[in-house]
């Protein structure tokens, strides 16, 4: 195998220097869907596309049991150079390349014999509604095991290490209105002060109290309120909140205490507050079959040695909404390390390449050694 991915990997560099240069954010990828489209069209194996949304799944071998491969697409929006675009900083291209080197290799090698390779290539991951919408259009639905990736960074995961699960939390997004009248700087008795309402609101949430034992955080991220009339009291507002925790359960108790500190200072104050949640993202609940074929897969390709214990992570990823959606599925997801620098979602993040044919040789490895025991 390690001749096979020798050959490919020039051009698995092209294609990860094509996707990292041509970024595209979440439901926008849609050049990046046709590029992908390009790469098999005239190969041995079966797309499938969708009328409506980006993204697109690609079949091979026929049969059960059904493996699948989960990679990724979307880059994140943010400021490089002083300008706001898109930018690969959370290694989605590299996800991408991993996930095409290992249909390569397989198509290469005519595998498999049996049963059915199936790579998900997903949209908005960023936006934590990819992995849903997906599992809504049955591409899970029957599945028997399923295999994600992640480049970690550094402080997590040194270069040339892998681990065979990421024990991501659940992280959950809210955007908040305070719907009030301004009010003239001389009259506060004439209205309710936005920017009070929301000071009392980061009071009440940093009162929340949850299981100790659990890593949790709520904080308020964002809070716009007033104009440029400093003899204005802003009676509006908006915010947005960022919230964090290891389990499930622990992240609904969290949501369910917001929702009441949002009744309470809404009576209180006799003042409309709203609250919206655009994205959340579910805790990992990892499968033990799955991280025994991985650990597997690791050590057959780059030794014992080299295996990591689980990742324990703060950070999210909407991967594990297709366990939570469909618990018959047995998930894990490589944690790849990379030299990876500074960090995630650094503007100018960057690791090391090697690791890119590593990871196909571990994506590949762990399909065939599952496809050959649940035969």
């Amino acid at each position: 195998m390690k001749t096979t991915i020798s050959k490919l990997t020039p051009r698995l560099m092209e294609i990860f220097h094509h996707l990292h240069a041509n970024p595209e954010i979440s439901w926008k990828e849609v050049e990046t869907t046709k590029y992908l489209r390009s790469l098999f069209q005239n190969k041995q194996c079966k797309i499938i596309e969708f009328d409506d949304i980006t993204g697109l799944v690609i079949e091979i071998g026929s049969g059960k049991p059904i493996v699948a491969i989960r990679a990724d697409m979307d880059a994140l929006w943010q400021e490089v150079d002083g300008k706001f675009q898109a930018n690969h900083s959370c290694g989605h291209d590299a996800h991408m390349t991993i996930a095409i080197g290992t249909i390569f290799t397989l198509l290469e090698r005519k595998l498999p014999k049996t049963g059915t390779v199936r790579v998900i290539f997903q949209p908005a991951e960023e936006t934590g509604d990819g992995a849903i919408t997906l599992t809504e259009r049955g591409v899970i639905d029957d599945v028997d095991f399923l295999y994600g990736m992640h480049l970690r960074p550094g402080q997590e995961l040194s270069f040339g290490k892998y681990a065979p699960a990421i024990q991501h939390g659940a992280a959950a997004f809210m955007r908040g209105e305070i719907h009030g009248e301004d009010a003239h700087g001389a009259r506060p008795h004439l209205n309710v002060n936005a920017i009070e309402v929301g000071a009392a609101f980061v009071q009440h949430l940093n009162q929340i109290k949850v299981n100790p034992a659990v890593p949790h955080s709520v904080k308020m991220t964002q809070f716009q309120a007033g104009g440029k009339s400093i003899n204005i009291i802003p009676g509006k507002a908006t915010f947005s909140l960022d919230i964090r925790a290891q389990t499930n359960e622990v992240m609904e108790e969290i949501i369910t205490n917001i929702e009441k500190i949002r009744q309470l200072l809404s009576e209180y104050h006799q003042v409309e507050i709203t609250l919206e949640k655009p994205a959340q993202v579910a805790a990992a609940v990892l499968n033990n079959e799955a991280i025994d074929y991985m650990k597997r897969a690791i050590i057959q390709t780059v030794g014992n040695e080299n295996v990591a214990p689980v990742i324990e992570t703060t950070g999210g990823d909407d991967f594990h909404f297709y366990t939570l959606k469909r618990p018959h599925v047995k998930a894990t997801m490589l944690a790849i390390g990379c030299d990876l620098k500074p960090g995630l979602h650094h503007p100018e993040m960057t690791f090391n390449h090697e690791v890119i044919p590593t990871s196909v040789e571990i994506l590949t490895n762990v399909v065939l050694e599952t496809l050959k025991d649940e035969t």
